[in-house]
């Protein structure tokens, strides 16, 4: 079986914000978890490619696509990059509400990898949304992705790891919803 029939090669990738739900049919959706606050919604989901995170409240919509560049409609679609190096962005999408992201690109010497990966995976044991995938063989290192949130009066914190183990890379994000007082 061909690895990237599991995951897309890292080039491929591409890190979108939208103001408004996307339709889940469009995603191979591996790993889900919802959460439920006083004033607002999130829902988590990690894919074949990378992650489909979505937050509302009553007055807003906002999806975060981490994965493989598919066709998606570019209808309120606030931000769009290819997932290369490292980027940081901003945007105000109205009704107090403010989005930040990062994220980064990160090629690494096998040995390197190798404990990073176990390192996410022994975290993703402990809390999180972690999807462990199957490898292509008994001996290979399967591919993993791994989503946190964490919750402050106020604010929202997110980060995200997902790793591509034939090219020893993982790619990090991490993106912050707050309410302006």
């Amino acid at each position: 079986m061909n690895v990237h029939l599991l995951r897309p090669r890292v080039r491929d990738l591409v890190f979108q914000l939208y103001a408004r739900p996307l339709h889940p049919e469009l995603f191979d959706i591996l790993a889900l978890r919802k959460i439920q606050r006083e004033d607002y919604e999130l829902t988590i989901r990690i894919t074949r490619t990378g992650h489909v995170i979505s937050w509302s409240n009553r007055h807003l919509h906002l999806t975060e696509v981490a994965a493989g560049d598919q066709p998606l409609a570019e209808h309120r679609r606030l931000l769009h990059y290819r997932l290369r190096g490292e980027r940081c962005d901003r945007v105000s999408p109205g009704f107090g509400i403010s989005y930040q992201t990062s994220f980064q690109v990160e090629v690494l010497p096998p040995e390197i990898f190798l404990h990073v990966h176990d390192e996410i995976l022994a975290d993703g044991g402990k809390r999180g949304l972690l999807h462990n995938f199957q490898p292509h063989h008994r001996l290979a290192l399967a591919p993993l992705g791994f989503v946190t949130a964490e919750t402050r009066a106020g604010c929202l914190f997110l980060s995200a790891f997902h790793t591509f183990p034939d090219e020893f890379a993982i790619i990090k994000t991490q993106s912050l919803i707050e309410k302006k007082s």
